[in-house]
């Protein structure tokens, strides 16, 4: 478990985490099991495939994206080339 001072003491001196980081450090103190770890992920994992709709929803409200353009990615090939 992540003590809140020494939460603090990393913040003070200016650890690579932003606020929700350490929101999320905070609340990892309350996962006692492995059982519960997956359900947060699980829990992440749907906020995040909630959001990716919601972008794609919105791209094909206004015309970005549409069934020729999806079409179009089964035929792209962008693998990055190798010397040989």
């Amino acid at each position: 478990m992540v003590s809140e001072p020494a939460i603090a003491s990393a913040m003070a001196h200016r650890q690579p985490f932003n606020e929700a980081q350490f929101d999320l450090l905070r609340m990892m103190s309350y996962v006692k099991t492995p059982a519960a770890l997956e359900d947060l992920r699980q829990v992440i994992s749907d906020y995040f495939a909630k959001k990716v709709e919601e972008e794609v929803d919105k791209l094909w409200a206004d015309g970005t994206l549409n069934a020729e353009k999806v079409e179009s990615f089964r035929h792209l090939h962008e693998r990055t080339p190798y010397r040989k």
